[in-house]
């Protein structure tokens, strides 16, 4: 039988859940993004002591299994703050594009844990994102939908952002 038509272990049963994988990259945050973790963790502890009052064994490992993952991240996050202004696309900095439809796309570059690229916010280590670090206004950038002219960079503080 295919592994996709087995049902995985929520912890239910006795089992042991599998850890949750922790990215072998430098674990940077912005501010907003220590924040967020940190919130995470909170949410996470509360769950866990409602979980434990209701005897909910399998609730309580899905929870904990969560809490050791978003702990480790939080002691592991490395505070990048955004300069206040920069000539290239850095970490934490806002990127404005223009394609060659007059289409207007931004990305902030943020850490792993605070992606979200339907809001624009994406991973430093996500391919556009390598491929916009370390670039100038007027740079040229090869999207997979076409190419994009960088035509601001904004590098406001992103404490603000939460």
């Amino acid at each position: 039988m295919s592994r996709a038509f087995v049902k995985e272990s929520d912890g239910s049963e006795g089992e042991e859940l599998p850890e949750l994988l922790v990215s072998p990259h430098r674990n940077l945050v912005t501010p907003a993004g220590l924040h967020q973790i940190g919130a995470t963790v909170e949410r996470l502890q509360s769950a866990l002591s409602e979980a434990r009052a209701a005897e909910d064994r399998a609730a309580i490992a899905r929870v904990q299994r969560d809490l050791r993952y978003w702990i480790q991240r939080l002691r592991s996050a490395e505070v990048v703050t955004a300069p206040e202004a920069s000539d290239t696309v850095r970490f934490g900095a806002t990127v404005a594009l223009e394609k060659k439809d007059g289409e207007r796309i931004e990305y902030q570059i943020v850490g792993e844990d605070e992606a979200d690229p339907a809001h624009g916010k994406i991973s430093y280590v996500s391919p556009i994102a390598r491929l916009l670090i370390g670039a100038s206004v007027g740079d040229i950038a090869a999207l997979v939908d076409g190419e994009a002219e960088i035509r601001e960079i904004a590098c406001m503080a992103t404490e603000a952002a939460y």
